[in-house]
């Protein structure tokens, strides 16, 4: 006799304009205290490649906003036309 299996969760879609938003926050305000605290040091110890990685996380992260806002309103209609069908 098969068992019969239980009802699978839906899958989870939160919504990710916050997640984009917090990415740009983080890489700003680590790269203005590398830049400000840290500056010499990094200068010393030849890593001022760290401020370039805090920029480009920063730059990268309103195309990944654009994306996540596109998501975010997709995600809207999704979930209306579901409770407009049943």
């Amino acid at each position: 006799m098969p068992q019969e299996q239980p009802p699978r969760p839906e899958p989870l879609d939160p919504p990710m304009v916050p997640v984009a938003v917090a990415g740009l926050v983080i890489w700003a305000v680590v790269g203005l205290v590398l830049l400000i605290f840290f500056r010499g040091w990094l200068t010393e110890h030849g890593h001022q490649n760290w401020l370039w990685t805090c920029l480009a996380g920063f730059l990268w992260g309103f195309p990944g906003l654009a994306v996540m806002t596109r998501h975010d309103a997709n995600r809207r209609r999704r979930r209306e036309a579901a409770a407009r069908q049943g």
